[in-house]
């Protein structure tokens, strides 16, 4: 018997040496099985980079707002999508500023094409209200799946909502819903409301009112600003001197500013008659990332979205980050790249986006807004986050930040 092992074993040994059969040698290498091959997704963002200041401006907007967040977000993309065979690209579409007199050269409709014609079926939006619509309306039956990450009006979400668009960017009325309960968890509730001359002022302020209502809140004194930008005026000025008596003879616990623009709201703390905190746009503001933020693994984040962009990550580049990711999160979760499919899975109220936030964000089925906690911050340091507690819901406590499903006026239609 061990005699016939030891044949066997030189038999095979020469075998081995001498080739496989010449049917078998001009035979190709089998190809891999389809499931394992690798299937790329690419993502676009149209966005406009922030313009160069005229002169120095400490808090000037980087070139690569929104951009340095989505670069992050490609590079998590990737390293958890390797594991389900899945890689991932961006195709980043700068609008850039028309000259005086001149159209701009390229619309937002037409770059939004432009990816569609390249087979891209994702596409995160860094630009205003009106060019998202137009953007929703243009690509209408394409299949595409659009991420509202940059406008926070509140219509997007209600009369002019679309079935396709998925809003990253938390709503003026999330913003004020987590401020109006940090104020009425501090029994803080006479506000004297001082709104801006812009048309987001005049919305914030409205979004403002509605969450004082709401959270049993008293708007005991309102009042234009009529100064012009003093937040981004040079030296005193008589029109400085008027604006600090601007708020003499009121009652009210906390001032509250509607200044989307930052053309005013920075001058306000301080400069009221009375010691009284500010909140609003500026003082206290509402937001979806601080540099502060430290806990649930978001110190983690800063520091890799550093290392990548050599700057502190801001609101914009978080919710661009948090709408690319949400593609990866869900083409991971289902193990699909279909966009119809992740398209489903996304609007599914068990899709869930780890967001650095304490608990795992999802969209509303009835507008498609984010839920997620805001932070509420001052310039060094992160003060509260919403919602507060106390505050109970019968589905999760994120919705009581917002417009609730009995409030919605969101018809979904298909784009």
């Amino acid at each position: 018997m061990a005699q016939f092992r030891t044949a066997t074993l030189t038999l095979g040994l020469i075998a081995a040496l001498a080739g496989p059969p010449p049917a078998l040698a001009q035979q190709a290498p089998s190809p891999l099985p389809a499931a394992a091959q690798t299937a790329e997704i690419r993502i676009g963002l149209i966005y406009r980079p922030a313009p160069a200041p005229s002169s120095y401006d400490a808090q000037a907007a980087p070139e690569d707002e929104g951009l340095a967040g989505a670069k992050l977000a490609i590079q998590d993309n990737t390293t958890t999508g390797r594991f389900v065979r899945q890689s991932y690209a961006l195709d980043a579409v700068a609008l850039k500023a028309a000259a005086p007199g001149e159209a701009p050269p390229q619309s937002p409709v037409e770059a939004a094409r432009g990816l569609v014609e390249r087979g891209l079926r994702f596409i995160v939006l860094a630009i205003p209200a009106d060019e998202v619509l137009a953007v929703a309306d243009a690509l209408k039956g394409s299949g595409t799946i659009l991420f509202n990450a940059a406008a926070p009006d509140d219509r997007l979400r209600g009369t002019d909502c679309r079935s396709d668009v998925f809003h990253v960017a938390p709503s003026r009325a999330m913003q004020t819903d987590a401020l109006a309960q940090f104020l009425a968890f501090m029994r803080w509730r006479k506000l004297f409301l001082i709104t801006g001359p812009q048309d987001g002022d005049t919305l914030w302020a409205a979004a403002m009112k509605r969450s004082a209502k709401k959270f049993g809140l008293q708007i005991s004194a309102e009042r234009p600003w009529t100064f012009g930008p003093l937040a981004r005026a040079r030296g005193d000025t008589p029109t400085r001197a008027e604006a600090l008596v601007f708020t003499r003879g009121l009652d009210y616990d906390v001032a509250v500013v509607a200044d989307e623009a930052g053309d005013f709201g920075d001058y306000v703390p301080f400069h009221t008659v009375d010691p009284r905190p500010v909140v609003g746009t500026q003082g206290l503001t509402p937001t979806t990332w601080h540099p502060t933020l430290e806990v649930w693994g978001a110190a983690q984040a800063q520091n890799r979205f550093r290392r990548l962009a050599g700057r502190l990550m801001r609101p914009l580049d978080y919710q661009v980050w948090a709408s690319v990711r949400t593609v990866g999160e869900a083409a991971f979760q289902k193990k699909t790249t279909d966009p119809a499919a992740l398209s489903a899975a996304i609007a599914d109220p068990g899709f869930s986006l780890p967001g650095y936030k304490g608990v795992a964000l999802s969209f509303r089925p009835w507008d498609r807004q984010l839920r997620q906690p805001l932070l509420l911050v001052q310039p060094q340091a992160l003060v509260a986050v919403a919602p507060e507690q106390g505050y109970l819901h019968q589905r999760t406590p994120l919705d009581t930040l917002g417009i609730d499903l009995p409030e919605t006026q969101c018809k979904l239609t298909k784009s």
